[in-house]
């Protein structure tokens, strides 16, 4: 076994393999940017290092630096955890070059695997069951137009290097197919380097369900069996199931050998998880995650399995300790994600200051979080900043104790997906389990979802927040009084203030940036006339593109902004008359 290993990531991934390695008895290291410095993955880590400014890109996914401080601190090891460079064979070969462990599979098959293209065809080669596509990466959308005219819409237009949601889009008709195709090779370029594309036959309403997989470097392999993550929006996932409410014994079987079977066929030697799209009684491969998946802890707390430190024992060239029949599963888990992002506000990305933090606890209740109290969610990065798991003897146990931890988990400063989650429960179709990929697209609109209130939103700057306890006969009220700080530091009444839109701003005619980011695309330009809520630009802030909207029809008398520009919450954008 590894004597130290660094971990090369931040968040709530970072501590939980910290914790991994702890149990473990293997030192960690934590590495660091500057807004990282407080963060709780550093303070629970033996060690802990600096490796850049802010930005991903000079800290994160600085290849050079993290072997660096991995060479300097004595590991052994380094583990990637999930995102940033975790499916990266360049990072893989330079920690292996350098002469440390990868805990990971080996980088022939991230590659393989990372190549959508590719895999597909190995998986059709190895008789694992793919959606029609095209076999190599198109070139126009052109190509969009001529598959439709055999396959028919939609057709889904996919990054080759594609994952997690970006470098996806779909051409439900004719009109759309440039578009789409522009979209995917865009992001694809954008986020992984790669803008070539391939093209899917896109399923109207299929499930999502993934197999968790393990092979060893001895050529053991197994499954642990399904996780439902049907719940998305804009093809990420929000909540994830294990086991699948519609899965029977005998699909089980069939997608866990077909998820074995594609294991084999790369060689593969370590955790990962194969996707599939199910519809109907039919299931079809999607992709692979050479990683370990942010919805793991369902899979574990159903199985006992603790998966993180498996891929740490299959990199130290143990065995697998046991076989495909000794794997059992009981209960019910399920997962929501804990996103900095206004559910009520079409998920805006909402990074801030956390000024309070207080997690469920009881029976059956787990929270993953890169928190332990008040700290901040950085913009730079992704929204997700805690996993709520939940465990019972069934579904409907489960849901239960879901409702309860839901209700005590507390959240102040910035804007989450708590009371999306909350709304969620009460909806029928989520509660019967009869949902699909289109759930929340369908039925967004229907769900009673709460207005964070002031604290919540990001509405909190120069303000001061208190608590009071109040006794009305007997009985005893907690209450939050909102303040300006200037008047609080006066002794002066409170005064209320309008709260903020995310939409234009800036002055009359002025289309604002609803928050900090980067502009992806300008849509119009000047002496265009709009419609109102008609997009004119696409930014890009905390992993996640966002259409900034007219708020009201016009001429584009002035565009103040250009592709790459980084622009603060509130700038104008666009000048409407």
């Amino acid at each position: 076994m590894f004597g130290k290993v660094l971990v090369a990531n931040r968040g709530e991934i970072a501590v939980r393999i910290v914790r991994a390695l702890r149990e473990m008895g293997v030192a960690s290291v934590a590495v660091y940017s500057d807004v990282d410095r407080e963060s709780l993955h550093t303070r629970l880590a033996d060690e802990a290092y600096h490796v850049g400014p802010t930005p991903a890109t000079e800290s994160y996914l600085n290849v050079e630096k993290l072997v660096e401080v991995a060479q300097r601190s004595g590991a052994e090891a380094v583990h990637p955890g999930y995102g940033f460079l975790a499916e990266s064979a360049a990072f893989a070969r330079a920690v292996v070059e350098a002469g440390m462990g990868w805990i990971g599979p080996h980088p022939e098959a991230i590659e393989t695997m990372g190549s959508k293209v590719e895999s597909r065809c190995i998986m059709a080669k190895a008789g694992v069951p793919i959606t029609p596509g095209t076999e190599a990466p198109v070139e126009s959308h052109d190509a969009v137009l001529e598959f439709a005219r055999e396959h028919g819409y939609p057709v889904a237009v996919k990054a080759s290097s594609g994952g997690g949601g970006k470098g996806f889009a779909v051409a439900r008709d004719k009109t759309e197919a440039e578009a789409a195709f522009e979209r995917a090779s865009r992001e694809g370029e954008a986020y992984f380097g790669d803008g070539s594309v391939y093209l899917e036959k896109y399923l109207p309403a299929p499930r999502h369900i993934e197999i968790q997989v393990m092979r060893d470097k001895h050529g053991n392999a197994i499954h642990l069996g399904e996780r439902d993550c049907s719940i998305q929006r804009r093809h990420q996932k929000l909540v994830e199931e294990c086991p699948s409410p519609v899965m029977t014994r005998e699909m089980r079987e069939a997608m866990g050998r077909a998820a074995v079977d594609a294991a084999e066929a790369v060689g593969y030697d370590s955790v990962g998880t194969c996707e599939f799209l199910v519809q109907d009684d039919e299931f079809y491969f999607l992709e692979m995650n050479t990683r370990v998946q942010v919805e793991h802890p369902v899979t574990e707390e159903v199985t006992g399995v603790d998966i993180v430190q498996a891929g740490v024992r299959i990199a130290a060239r143990e065995r697998l300790p046991f076989e495909q029949e000794d794997v059992t599963w009981r209960g019910h888990a399920i997962e929501v994600r804990l996103n900095a992002e206004d559910a009520a506000h079409d998920f805006a990305p909402s990074p801030g200051t956390v000024t309070v933090y207080e997690e469920p606890g009881g029976p059956g209740v787990r929270v993953d979080s890169s928190l332990r109290g008040p700290g901040v969610v950085p913009e730079a990065y992704d929204p997700l900043f805690a996993k709520l798991i939940v465990r019972g003897v069934d579904r409907e146990d489960a849901l239960r104790r879901l409702r309860r931890a839901l209700a005590e988990f507390r959240v102040e400063g910035i804007a989450t997906t708590l009371p999306f989650f909350r709304a969620l429960l009460d909806d029928e179709h989520f509660g019967s389990g009869s949902y699909t990929t289109g759930f929340v697209a369908e039925r967004l609109e229907g769900l009673e979802i709460e207005s964070s209130p002031p604290g919540e939103a990001g509405e909190s700057a120069g303000k001061s927040v208190r608590e009071v306890e109040v006794e009305v006969n007997g009985k005893l009220f907690r209450v939050r009084v909102y303040s300006d700080e200037e008047d609080a530091g006066r002794g002066g009444p409170p005064r209320r203030k309008g709260g903020t839109s995310r939409r234009a701003g800036g002055g009359e005619g002025a289309v604002a940036a609803p928050m900090q980011g980067t502009i992806v695309r300008v849509l119009v330009e000047e002496g265009q006339e709009v419609v109102a809520d008609e997009a004119v630009c696409v930014l890009e802030a905390m992993k996640m593109e966002t259409e900034i909207r007219a708020q009201k029809a016009g001429t584009v008398s002035e565009v103040l902004v250009e592709a790459g520009r980084t622009v603060r919450s509130g700038e104008p954008l666009v000048i409407v008359e």
